[in-house]
């Protein structure tokens, strides 16, 4: 399997580009287009040759979490997987701004492009919001969509008014970033991660897991923002009618399987596949019927 991988990073280096301002190259020599509100461009893995996938991968995850995903497509598919902001070795959520959903596709514009039209996206958790806008912003490209739990709580709020699903949510993130706001970043994470796959599981994670996630939690209140305040309503995706495979855990927190059930609906084109017993971070701690599940989608198109 080795000689199958590539890894690209495809950020902006000290001399990449000459003084005369071109435009900066992956150590491929490809051509990267940089994202025109900030200049930069995302980190990306890559593999195998064929149709292409993109992964999109969940808050306080990486691109890493598809390795095994892309190990199983890699024969048929050319499988690219990208650090969304703030996570892996892409850059951070610019300071100055207000994390929106649209940014996110933006940035990952250079990876859309190698992967070559029409591409299929795969999303887990915040990452499967941003590939629901992204395919809403380009249906033309996006020839199918396969989704584990999407975090868009914002179509909770409009759908109903507190109490609701996103209430869980919607306290966790108050309570982590208070955390964050005495410094706290380790207790910050531990919230986060007990809330989306149970009690006591940061505490039985591995250190050396431990000490990434707790650098990327400092971006909590902007997945807050991006996913409690994204404008884009529920009837909108009633006119995605490409192909979507939307997977759920049965012991998934309510604020993800509420936002399961308004989209489930919606979508014109979806099949749903319930797996009994995992959770909403199985994509990552039980990733083979999962994978398999992804696997099995892809053939059919």
């Amino acid at each position: 399997m080795e000689n199958r991988w590539r890894f690209h990073d495809s950020r902006v280096e000290p001399g990449d580009a000459s003084a005369t301002g071109s435009a900066p190259q992956n150590r491929y020599g490809r051509m990267l287009e940089s994202l025109p509100m900030s200049g930069v461009t995302p980190f990306f893995r890559e593999a195998g040759t064929g149709p292409g996938v993109v992964c999109l991968h969940a808050n306080a995850s990486t691109s890493g979490q598809w390795r095994s995903l892309m190990e199983t497509l890699s024969p048929k598919f050319h499988v690219l997987a990208a650090d969304s902001y703030g996570s892996g070795k892409s850059p951070p959520w610019p300071t100055d701004r207000e994390a929106w959903l649209r940014d996110e596709v933006a940035l990952l514009e250079p990876v859309f492009a190698r992967a070559g039209d029409p591409f299929v996206l795969v999303g887990h958790s915040y990452g499967g919001s941003i590939a629901l806008i992204a395919a809403l912003s380009q249906p033309h490209r996006v020839r199918a969509l396969a989704v584990y739990e999407p975090t868009l709580f914002s179509l909770i709020e409009a759908d109903s008014p507190p109490p609701n699903d996103a209430d869980g949510i919607k306290n966790a993130v108050m309570a982590a970033t208070a955390y964050l706001d005495a410094d706290d970043s380790k207790r910050a994470a531990e919230l986060f991660i007990d809330f989306w796959m149970g009690k006591d599981s940061w505490a039985q994670m591995p250190e050396a897991r431990q000490s990434p996630i707790a650098e990327s939690v400092a971006s909590i209140p902007a997945w807050a923002h991006a996913l409690l305040r994204e404008p884009t309503p529920l009837e909108a995706f009633r006119n995605l009618k490409i192909p979507t495979l939307y997977m759920t855990g049965s012991d998934s927190p309510a604020s993800s399987l509420g936002v399961a059930r308004l989209l489930t609906r919606a979508l014109p084109n979806v099949e749903v596949i319930e797996f009994k017993g995992l959770g909403h971070m199985a994509p990552v701690t039980q990733p083979e019927p999962v994978n398999q599940a992804i696997a099995r989608f892809l053939e059919r198109l």
